[in-house]
């Protein structure tokens, strides 16, 4: 019982980081690119993928059914520099990080699970 007191205190202790991700099918090398306040919610995104709940990207969802959990990866692609000026906007760095990596990946069509934008 100690341990599990032990774990909760961990996780309550744990910063909050916010940054982007992808997800990545190991298969067919599609990705998804996103970006989260907490990466704590990567768990949450998971599962809904494992549960088939993930509505904000339905072919990301019918690929997971296909291949199964263990054909994806998911990984931390960067984190936002935590930073003190007064004027810092978090939803703003997370958005430009997003594009950054958008422009790099280009998961559209073939290589991924977005949409270009026109």
């Amino acid at each position: 019982m100690d341990r599990k007191k032990e774990l909760k205190q961990q996780f309550k202790e744990t910063s909050v980081e916010a940054g982007i991700y992808q997800i990545k099918n190991t298969y067919n090398n599609k990705i998804l690119v996103g970006s989260t306040k907490n990466f704590k919610n990567l768990n949450g995104i998971k599962f809904m993928l494992e549960t088939n709940g993930y509505t904000t990207n339905k072919e990301l969802q019918k690929e997971w059914n296909q291949y199964g959990k263990d054909a994806f990866m998911i990984d931390i692609l960067e984190k936002v520099k935590k930073n003190v000026e007064p004027y810092f906007n978090e939803k703003e760095a997370l958005l430009a990080l997003e594009e950054k990596w958008l422009e790099k990946l280009q998961p559209y069509g073939e290589r991924g699970y977005h949409q270009k934008q026109s």
